[in-house]
């Protein structure tokens, strides 16, 4: 729920306190811009509530309406501000390989002053990849990036990650130390699509997944969340999940 901060109000997400309503408990946490936090607090704020997960820089790499191509990075707000509005884990972005060495090197220099402060206040850091241009790359491209990229980030400090689904994603898991979370990214045709990506995430050893459109842009967005859960933490097959839920695209 954290589109606004990039690209404004978009479907499913133009009234963040409504669509915060209609997350289910089963779901772990709330990607969210901190601001927002306190806006939508009702959906933090009783027993088995999901986390909320603050996102703390700003890049331009997200800003796809504005065709940015320096994918260069700013801090938006501190840990300590995050913490305040009631963050209870940062999420932190970087982007490497952006066609300059000192854009690589500030975006580096943001991540690591970021996340050596949430980690000071006792904030876990999930750490976001996502690569320049990521329309203009060829699968194998794609892999690539991911597979190198996740690694320096864990060694840079984050606890998780956050990124893309590759057609050799059990190599990426497979050498990074820490638990990588696969995206939903963008809006599929259908909700059993949706629930075979996440099921694919998971057998690869992702170990969870982060879906935004996919999980909200749906009729019934808490009856898929609970499929996805179900997908997710249980291993139900997609098929079986569809059924269960009812789900109708």
């Amino acid at each position: 729920m954290d589109h606004g901060i990039f690209d404004g109000p978009q479907k499913g997400m133009r009234d963040l306190k409504e669509t915060s309503a209609k997350v289910d408990p089963c779901v772990d946490g709330i990607l969210m811009s901190p601001a927002m936090i306190p806006y939508c607090k009702d959906a933090f704020n009783y027993k088995g509530a999901p986390m909320a997960v603050g996102r703390l820089n700003w890049s331009t790499v997200y800003c796809f309406k504005w065709k940015y191509t320096e994918a260069k990075t700013v801090p938006a707000f501190s840990p300590e501000e995050a913490l305040r509005l009631g963050a209870d884990v940062a999420l932190i972005s970087l982007t490497l390989e952006t066609g300059s060495e000192a854009t690589d090197a500030h975006n580096v220099e943001v991540f690591r002053d970021l996340c050596a402060r949430s980690k000071n206040l006792g904030l876990p850091v999930i750490g976001e990849y996502f690569p320049a241009d990521p329309d203009s790359l060829t699968p194998e491209e794609m892999h690539n990036k991911v597979f190198n990229s996740v690694r320096i980030i864990a060694e840079l400090g984050a606890d998780c990650i956050k990124t893309f689904f590759t057609h050799d994603f059990k190599t990426v898991t497979e050498n990074c130390p820490v638990p990588i979370f696969g995206l939903g990214a963008e809006k599929l045709p259908t909700q059993l699509e949706a629930l075979k990506l996440a099921a694919d995430e998971i057998a690869d050893g992702g170990g969870g997944v982060v879906f935004g459109r996919n999980a909200i842009q749906v009729p019934d967005p808490g009856a898929f969340q609970r499929a996805l859960c179900d997908v997710v933490k249980k291993d139900m097959p997609p098929e079986e999940a569809v059924k269960k839920y009812n789900l109708k695209d």
